[in-house]
């Protein structure tokens, strides 16, 4: 089924929490492994800017569904930041735009050549970048709406639960979108398909990994994938990118965890 771009651009809306009892919080908060896990994936979507600036200097920014997709997308990434955000502040954790501005600025200059490097490689590919960009994007969505849902089984707390259904109801339209395009874009295109096993096999690695230390990506992967039920996760994910044209065999996601040590 085709994705309707025209229809996502014009229902998309940054999500809402204001008719959610989140002030519950104050007198049942959230344990500190729950709050360590939900600032990490603050700021994942605080810095969905950051990867959308290096998409803006390929191949990418000339299609007119993908730039209108990235355009929608980011607002509603950014509007889960600001959700969560919210959750730590009534844990007393403040997330401002100083701390991002600083972390970022920590990042140092790999984060700062990075889209130099991504204009002159996905140029010199040229437009079957689009589909190493779809593809790795769907790979991102998948582990972001897995991280969600996995959030919600550890921690059932009523309110948290309401909120990371919303985001992951986006999440999905996400994967939908990342998904179509990059089947579309793969099929009979052996091209595509080299260069999109190439960097999956070779760049890869979880979402907030360049943004957050290892230890942290360790503990939140730690967290939401370990044991038979968290694997089953990561499975899946492995499995849907193996159904996609050329990509038959692969186990990005897996071996990311295997990496750090998760225990299946």
């Amino acid at each position: 089924m085709a994705f309707d771009i025209d229809r996502f651009a014009r229902d998309s809306e940054g999500v809402t929490w204001d008719d959610l009892d989140l002030d519950v919080f104050r007198d049942d908060p959230l344990p500190p492994r729950t709050l360590r896990t939900l600032r990490y994936m603050c700021d994942v979507e605080y810095h969905t800017v950051c990867y959308l600036r290096d998409m803006l200097v390929t191949p990418s920014r000339a299609d007119p569904e993908v730039g209108t997709f990235m355009t929608m997308w980011n607002r509603e990434e950014f509007w889960h930041g600001e959700a969560l955000a919210h959750v730590l502040e009534l844990h007393g954790i403040t997330v401002t735009y100083d701390d991002l501005k600083a972390r970022r600025v920590k990042l140092g200059w790999r984060d700062r050549i990075a889209p130099v490097r991504q204009s002159v490689l996905s140029n010199i590919v040229g437009k079957d970048f689009v589909a190493v960009h779809m593809l790795w994007g769907a790979v991102n969505e998948w582990s972001a709406s897995a991280a969600y849902k996995r959030l919600g089984v550890l921690e059932p707390h009523p309110a948290l639960g309401g909120l990371l259904r919303r985001i992951v109801a986006q999440e999905a339209r996400h994967v939908a979108f990342y998904t179509t395009q990059a089947r579309a874009r793969l099929a009979d295109n052996p091209k595509a398909q080299r260069l999109a096993r190439l960097a999956l096999r070779t760049a890869w690695q979880p979402v907030g990994s360049g943004i957050s230390s290892e230890s942290e990506v360790t503990h939140v992967m730690n967290h939401l994938f370990s044991g038979r039920e968290g694997r089953k996760e990561i499975d899946a994910i492995d499995r849907h990118i193996a159904r996609l044209p050329g990509m038959s065999g692969l186990r990005v996601v897996a071996d990311a965890m295997d990496a750090r040590g998760v225990a299946a």
